[in-house]
């Protein structure tokens, strides 16, 4: 089994999701006590999160790049970014620690073909949302990617920082973002991409008929994939 390099902390509320999901896979796969091989380096999300709002993505690689070092030099075959805001940096991180990233995106393409779905709505962080990262990853798979509008992308972008990254479950805020998706939906979005790894706290398919992708999920099992390949 291969060693997999977790840099959590962003926030802590859904890196637990990616340990536990990781390591229950593991057990239903080999059964008895095995589980996964797991480094994790959790870092202190203020820190990222101030970088992130000064626009300064080269230092926030920079901090996670020498993370996943400490990563490498302990053992790790290999990266687990545990969010998908700073996969915006996963190519710094890759080049600091020497080991490869299991980029999100790509998990979740491949996951988004396997349904067979060509066209997708897509919520996350308004980084996320707005920049190129994650959207080319998918254009380039044949996938159309759709945001919400202005308006919209703030309230998502709000309710993760200001909620679910806090650990707050709020019944309004999941009837807000069933709305955003409905609008997603409207437009001729096939499915919707829970893009940033808080929002599945939130939002489960038991709440809506829209297919979701919890990215959370997808990664956490590529990752085991990996590990056990």
């Amino acid at each position: 089994m291969k060693t997999i390099g977790i840099l959590g902390g962003m926030s802590w509320e859904s890196t637990t999701h990616y340990y536990q999901f990781m390591n229950r896979l593991v057990r239903e796969r080999l059964g008895g006590l095995h589980s996964a091989k797991i480094l994790l380096s959790s870092v202190n999300f203020e820190d990222i999160a101030s970088l992130q709002r000064q626009g300064d993505w080269h230092q926030a690689g920079e901090v996670l790049g020498q993370e996943a070092r400490k990563l490498a030099l302990s053992g790790a075959d290999y990266i687990v970014i545990a969010t998908n805001t700073m996969h915006k940096v996963a190519g710094q991180i890759e080049q600091i620690s020497g080991l490869p990233v299991l980029h999100i995106a790509d998990a979740t393409a491949d996951a988004i073909i396997a349904a067979g779905f060509t066209r997708v709505g897509f919520l996350g962080t308004k980084f996320s949302m707005e920049d190129s990262f994650y959207r080319e990853r998918l254009e380039a798979r044949g996938i159309e990617f759709m945001i919400p509008s202005p308006q919209e992308r703030e309230e998502v972008h709000r309710i993760i920082f200001e909620e679910l990254c806090q650990g707050q479950i709020n019944s309004a805020s999941r009837q807000s973002y069933l709305q955003i998706m409905n609008n997603l939906a409207q437009q001729g979005a096939q499915c919707v991409i829970e893009g940033c790894t808080e929002i599945a706290m939130l939002v489960q398919q038991e709440h809506t008929q829209i297919p979701l992708f919890d990215t959370t999920e997808i990664h956490a099992r590529a990752a085991i994939e990996r590990a056990l390949a």
